[in-house]
């Protein structure tokens, strides 16, 4: 069958038709040099395995040798999603000869992709989420710019990126609400909350101004310095403050986010609305933290019923 070299594959045998089918996509379908790449990988990977069982070509296949391609992949150590893409792949190029009268049937019809497996966010119970916030030292220097920081994303539920970007013009204490840009410099409006009001009013009076050197850019969180504060340093802050809540586990800027969400459904809040706060485009993305909220019910279940 030849060997692989240089991670690039050895070309499926000439009855299985993939220079034929890489015309196809790129004639007929008009796609991009780097899909029609992706596609020729995959299908000279399914030609070669074919080719290997004794198929002489497509048409020899079966649903029973496509399912042994996925666990042939599956047993290589693809995650799921690369598995799901190369059956994909076959489906196309399977509708690709029977529109071409070059097979009758699709063996990949009845051939499930493997489940993905979507992880669950790591989210922070709401006594963590108190200890955290309360945890700083009020003598250090800079307490407040990092209280009205962690207050500001645990209020409003803004990506990392969004608090960096903020600038002091963007946020309406009065109305409490801020405006940030989000994926693709989509503009929306947060909530910033009492406590995070009161933070950021401290700090805007007591600290930013002794901050600000003229090279603030106008943004809300400036370093020590009196620059924009980076990702990496929400980071650093945050981590500072998990150390003295006493918080041990990895907790990101992400997961301010994901305990936001979460603590919102489990207080009652509709999915739309969660959706409309974190910004997603897409409700099914939203979606995922309806599974923490069942994962956390099932757990209580399993903790206190008698009969769990």
């Amino acid at each position: 069958m030849g060997a692989h070299a240089q991670g690039v594959v050895t070309r499926a045998p000439g009855p299985f038709r993939v220079d034929e089918f890489v015309d196809y996509l790129t004639l007929e379908r008009g796609l991009s040099g780097r899909t029609i790449a992706a596609y020729r990988r995959e299908i000279d990977r399914l030609g070669l395995f074919l080719a290997a069982r004794g198929r002489a070509g497509p048409g020899d296949a079966s649903a029973d040798d496509l399912r042994e391609f996925a666990y042939h992949l599956k047993d290589r150590g693809l995650a799921p999603s690369t598995i799901r893409r190369a059956l994909s792949a076959a489906r196309t190029y399977y509708a690709f000869l029977i529109g071409e009268e070059l097979v009758e049937t699709d063996p990949t019809e009845t051939v499930e992709p493997p489940r993905l497996g979507r992880p669950l966010p790591g989210v922070l119970g709401r006594e963590q989420v108190a200890r955290l916030l309360e945890a700083g030292d009020v003598a250090d220097r800079l307490y407040w710019r990092d209280t009205a920081l962690l207050e500001f994303a645990y209020a409003s539920g803004t990506r990392v990126s969004e608090i960096t970007g903020v600038r002091t013009r963007d946020v309406d204490l009065e109305a409490g609400l801020a405006r940030v840009f989000g994926k693709g410099a989509k503009e929306r409006l947060v909530p910033v909350g009492r406590a995070a009001a009161r933070a950021i009013r401290v700090y805007l009076r007591e600290l930013r101004p002794r901050l600000e050197k003229g090279e603030g850019e106008g943004r809300l969180f400036l370093n020590a310095r009196g620059g924009p504060l980076s990702r990496m340093g929400v980071w650093k802050i945050l981590r500072r403050r998990c150390e003295a809540a006493g918080i041990r586990r990895r907790v990101s800027p992400h997961t301010l986010r994901h305990s936001f969400a979460t603590h919102l459904l489990e207080g009652g809040a509709d999915l739309a609305s969660v959706q409309e706060l974190l910004g997603h485009a897409d409700i099914a993305t939203t979606q995922i933290y309806t599974h923490v909220d069942r994962e956390r019910l099932r757990d209580v279940h399993r903790r206190f019923h008698p009969r769990a």
